[in-house]
Protein backbone atom coordinates (compact mmCIF):
# COMPACT_ATOMS: atom_id res chain seq x y z
CA UNK A 1 0.00 0.00 0.00
CA UNK A 2 1.59 3.45 -1.10
CA UNK A 3 1.77 6.52 1.08
CA UNK A 4 -1.02 9.49 0.80
CA UNK A 5 0.95 12.66 -0.02
CA UNK A 6 0.32 15.80 1.93
CA UNK A 7 -2.61 16.84 -0.87
CA UNK A 8 -4.97 13.92 -0.88
CA UNK A 9 -6.74 15.21 2.68
CA UNK A 10 -7.11 19.03 1.09
CA UNK A 11 -8.80 17.39 -2.06
CA UNK A 12 -10.98 15.04 -0.72
CA UNK A 13 -12.49 17.50 1.82
CA UNK A 14 -13.01 19.95 -1.37
CA UNK A 15 -14.59 17.40 -3.45
CA UNK A 16 -16.74 16.57 -0.47
CA UNK A 17 -17.35 20.38 0.39
CA UNK A 18 -18.39 20.65 -3.71
CA UNK A 19 -20.73 18.31 -2.76
CA UNK A 20 -18.74 15.21 -4.54
CA UNK A 21 -19.50 11.84 -3.16
CA UNK A 22 -16.44 9.90 -2.32
CA UNK A 23 -16.70 6.26 -3.32
CA UNK A 24 -13.74 4.66 -3.29
CA UNK A 25 -10.68 6.05 -1.33
CA UNK A 26 -8.42 4.38 -3.32
CA UNK A 27 -10.47 2.95 -6.45
CA UNK A 28 -8.69 -0.77 -7.18
CA UNK A 29 -9.64 -2.58 -10.45
CA UNK A 30 -8.15 -4.41 -12.70
CA UNK A 31 -8.32 -4.87 -16.71
CA UNK A 32 -7.26 -7.27 -18.90
CA UNK A 33 -4.68 -8.84 -15.61
CA UNK A 34 -3.46 -5.31 -15.02
CA UNK A 35 -3.95 -4.24 -11.44
CA UNK A 36 -4.44 -0.34 -11.65
CA UNK A 37 -4.97 2.09 -8.00
CA UNK A 38 -6.78 5.04 -8.55
CA UNK A 39 -6.37 7.89 -5.46
CA UNK A 40 -9.88 8.77 -5.12
CA UNK A 41 -13.44 8.02 -7.16
CA UNK A 42 -16.35 10.29 -6.71
CA UNK A 43 -19.75 10.51 -7.98
CA UNK A 44 -22.11 14.08 -8.22
CA UNK A 45 -25.70 13.36 -8.74
CA UNK A 46 -26.46 16.73 -11.12
CA UNK A 47 -30.54 16.57 -11.32
CA UNK A 48 -32.83 13.60 -10.11
CA UNK A 49 -33.80 12.48 -13.85
CA UNK A 50 -30.15 12.65 -15.37
CA UNK A 51 -27.20 10.61 -15.14
CA UNK A 52 -24.59 11.13 -12.53
CA UNK A 53 -20.82 12.70 -13.40
CA UNK A 54 -17.82 10.01 -12.17
CA UNK A 55 -14.31 11.03 -11.53
CA UNK A 56 -11.30 9.44 -10.62
CA UNK A 57 -8.01 11.25 -9.52
CA UNK A 58 -4.26 10.20 -9.23
CA UNK A 59 -1.45 12.27 -7.78
CA UNK A 60 0.33 11.41 -11.16
CA UNK A 61 3.09 9.89 -8.93
CA UNK A 62 4.72 6.37 -10.51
Amino acid sequence: MTAKDKFHGAVRLALEKEQWLITADPLKFKYGGVKFRIDLSADRLLAADRAGEKIAMTSGRS
